[in-house]
């Protein structure tokens, strides 16, 4: 068998010593928590105002298009997730299903898309911060407030966040957790607040015309990406965190329930949020009087008179989208680990602690996301973050399709209904995506894998486990 085609047993997927084994810890109501903490955040905090810039008030269309798609990858990650509940996400099921070569593409893949999206959380946490600490007569310099490319030096806050971050994820699986479904709680509550104050600012006006730039994605004579699918492309940042959960199914009580119920049911109630808070919005406010602001909807609040209300959106902020961090520095961390366990990555990475925390993985993660967050702009970041998870669902659509065929008999605790037509959505729906993302950061994200497969040719094929086999 060729090194690129070798595949991971299914059934051997959890069996590994004790030193490289993650503890039971979690129930469904941890992964649900997990799953909204990862979804709902900088996606409808900050990215409502980068989508509503590219499509108008059909921003609400690209919720919508976008999330269309990541329920059919929702689906079949359901599906996969508890058929084998390995840490590694789209990494392993790759590795189990369709070979090394193509999971080695995914897991690199996916490492790209964990840290980037930790860092533009972070960058948008930054802007949050910033606003509610001004709020309260505590101007920071511009210059700690932004990278280079932004006119500033470093973005300090959002490295600080990071750091923090990193430290509550050292303490424990179970109590970053308990934490995160807290934190969850006040960020549901502080959306229900907007949309509670802005409604009676309804103005349907505010939707015409519906789609001023256009359906598909599309430069315009200034320069800029423009279009419902330009929005899609980028809000769909704001929708794949039910993949996080799935890096969580080694550490599931009873990955068969908890998994499925985890993950559709992160995606069910974060899409229902999006659709709504983004259509009050759009009737507050004209889009282009809140699509440039880097907290958009504190800005709308302080625009029709709710200052004091404002601060408090910021507050929430300030406090809740670290969960957003939280969850997606876990799934980093767990991506490292699994590819350490496997060989591709140096092994004594896929070691744990008496927690049960992978710890040098964990605070590498920090640091990667910190340096990316300290020097880049948010859209940049958020754009390279998409182009790494889209590879990673296109690869769970094909894993679906492939193992409904080679495998139709397999037990399968959660079924995806018209498996067909999900994993070709998925797939076909997530190419779209791709295409319509800005030509430099396809070629970016072409560069990362470049540089991957030198890393894996050099080193991973050789020291995999499975290289004797």
């Amino acid at each position: 068998m060729s090194f690129y085609t070798r595949r991971k047993a299914i059934v051997s997927a959890t069996s590994h010593p004790e030193h490289q084994r993650l503890h039971r810890t979690l129930g469904w109501p941890h992964l649900i928590g997990l799953g909204v903490g990862a979804i709902v955040g900088t996606g409808i905090y900050t990215l409502i105002g980068v989508g509503a810039d590219r499509a108008g008030p059909a921003v609400i269309l690209a919720f919508l298009v976008a999330g269309l798609v990541c329920v059919c990858a929702a689906l079949a990650y359901a599906e996969l997730a508890t058929m084998i509940p390995a840490s590694g996400s789209a990494y392993t099921y790759s590795y189990s299903v369709i070979g090394e070569g193509i999971a080695w593409v995914v897991g690199w893949s996916l490492i790209l898309e964990y840290s980037v999206v930790c860092s533009a959380v972070a960058v948008g946490w930054s802007g949050y911060a910033a606003g509610f600490l001004l709020s309260a007569g505590i101007p920071l310099p511009p210059a700690l407030l932004a990278g280079p490319e932004a006119g500033g030096i470093v973005n300090l806050p959002a490295i600080v966040i990071t750091a923090a971050v990193a430290g509550m994820l050292l303490v424990g699986t179970r109590e970053s957790a308990t934490v995160n479904a807290a934190l969850v709680v006040v960020k549901i509550l502080a959306l229900a607040a907007f949309v509670a104050l802005v409604l009676p600012a309804f103005n349907s006006g505010n939707f015409q015309p519906f789609m001023p730039y256009g359906f598909t994605s599309h430069l315009t004579p200034g320069g800029e990406v423009k279009g419902v699918m330009a929005a899609a492309a980028i809000i769909f940042f704001a929708f794949y965190g039910f993949d996080a959960v799935s890096t969580a199914a080694e550490e599931a009580k009873n990955p068969a329930r908890d998994l499925t119920i985890g993950i559709i049911g992160s995606m069910v109630a974060c899409t229902i949020i999006y659709m709504v808070v983004a259509a009050a919005a759009v009737g507050a406010l004209p889009f282009g009087d809140f699509a440039k602001s880097s907290e958009p909807l504190a800005y709308i609040l302080r625009t029709l008179g709710h200052p004091a209300m404002a601060a408090m959106i910021a507050a929430a902020a300030v406090v809740a989208l670290p969960t957003v961090i939280l969850a997606f520095m876990y799934g980093q961390s767990r991506i490292f680990f699994v590819m350490a366990r496997d060989g591709l990555l140096p092994q004594r990475l896929g070691r744990v602690n008496s927690r049960g925390t992978p710890v040098a993985v964990t605070i590498g993660t920090a640091v990667v996301v910190s340096a990316i967050a300290g020097f880049f702009p948010l859209s940049e970041i958020a754009e390279l973050a998409n182009a790494g998870t889209l590879a990673a669902f296109i690869a769970v659509g094909a894993c679906l399709l492939i193992l409904r065929r080679r495998s139709p008999d397999m037990p399968r605790v959660f079924r995806a209904p018209l498996a067909p037509l999900v994993g070709s959505v998925a797939i076909i729906g997530c190419v779209y995506l791709f295409i319509s993302l800005p030509s430099v950061t396809q070629i970016r994200f072409f560069v990362w894998n470049a540089i991957g497969l030198v890393v894996y040719l050099a080193y991973g094929r050789f020291s995999s486990r499975l290289a004797g086999a």
